[in-house]
């Protein structure tokens, strides 16, 4: 792919939510489940959203492919991978001519990559070599890395509320959700025993899933009045609960090979698709809402 100036673009790779680290506690890359990243198209019309078929884009064999996440042109798409069978680093798609480049080169990993408010760059989840998980930034090419959280951690996974606040998963007995201020590092954590779907609605809000008795309800919490409520009870059979939300505010979660959704007023959620992928953990959608990119362990033979 030609090298060219990422801030070209409007999606910004200069410089979130840690989808696997295969499962975060994994202690080594050779723990990392063998997974694919896989591409939908997607069309909205006036009876709701529909999944098209997915086309494999990683193509890894026998590696560890995860956590997409899309840019903010539409033409891009961030995601981490492990290439080498040592450690995970971030890597990036060009949506249109399916072209793949390394972001970041580093001994450490990588995981979960975030566009950061306003293009300002890519922050991650960075495993450190004493096993430290916290919140990083990158910047051009992968360059000027630094911590954005020094004091919070494990961090699992993060997504931005806006340039001055994150909303963190941090590892523990439960697992809890903190909402930081960036600039001074305090925390306060607005629930407990969530699980790792944390993700910025189109609404500004951040949703995430609460286990509730013997099920899981995915919530939101408001960082105006600071209020946590209920949304939807979380689609039945999804193993990893995993979620997406779409540009014209449709919840996506996927159970088995299939992909359903659910909007507000609307009791549970229903099929919008089924992309021939079996066994999705993971999906994300394009802030256009043309693409969803979905996560499967590779067939086995």
């Amino acid at each position: 792919m030609p090298a060219r100036p990422l801030v070209a673009v409007s999606f910004v790779v200069v410089a979130t939510v840690i989808a696997l680290r295969a499962q975060p506690n994994a202690p080594a890359a050779v723990n990392q489940p063998a997974t694919e990243i896989y591409l939908a198209p997607m069309k909205f019309g006036p009876a709701g959203p529909l999944v098209g078929p997915a086309r494999n884009v990683s193509e890894n064999p026998g590696r560890y492919d995860n956590q997409p996440f899309f840019g903010s042109d539409g033409r891009t798409m961030l995601f981490a991978s492990n290439r080498d069978g040592k450690q995970t680093d971030i890597y990036f798609l060009e949506l249109q001519t399916r072209q793949m480049r390394q972001f970041t080169h580093t001994p450490e990993s990588e995981y979960s990559p975030t566009v950061m408010p306003d293009d300002a760059g890519v922050s991650a989840i960075r495993v450190e070599a004493d096993g430290t998980q916290r919140v990083w930034k990158f910047g051009e090419g992968g360059a000027d890395a630094a911590v954005v959280l020094r004091d919070v951690k494990p961090a699992g996974y993060h997504a931005w509320i806006d340039s001055g606040r994150m909303a963190v998963f941090v590892l523990g007995t439960p697992n809890t959700l903190q909402v930081v201020d960036v600039a001074s590092g305090k925390a306060e954590t607005v629930a407990s025993d969530i699980g790792r779907a944390l993700l910025r609605r189109p609404t500004g809000t951040i949703s995430f899933v609460q286990r509730e008795g013997n099920g899981w309800m995915v919530k939101e919490y408001d960082p105006a009045s600071r209020a946590v409520r209920p949304l939807v009870a979380a689609l039945e059979g999804s193993v990893e609960r995993d979620a997406a939300w779409g540009p014209d505010g449709t919840l996506f979660m996927a159970r088995g090979g299939e992909v359903y959704g659910w909007q507000p007023g609307q009791e549970g959620f229903r099929l919008v698709g089924d992309p021939g992928v079996r066994g999705i953990s993971r999906l994300a959608v394009s802030r256009d809402g043309r693409w969803m990119a979905l996560v499967a362990a590779e067939p086995q033979n």
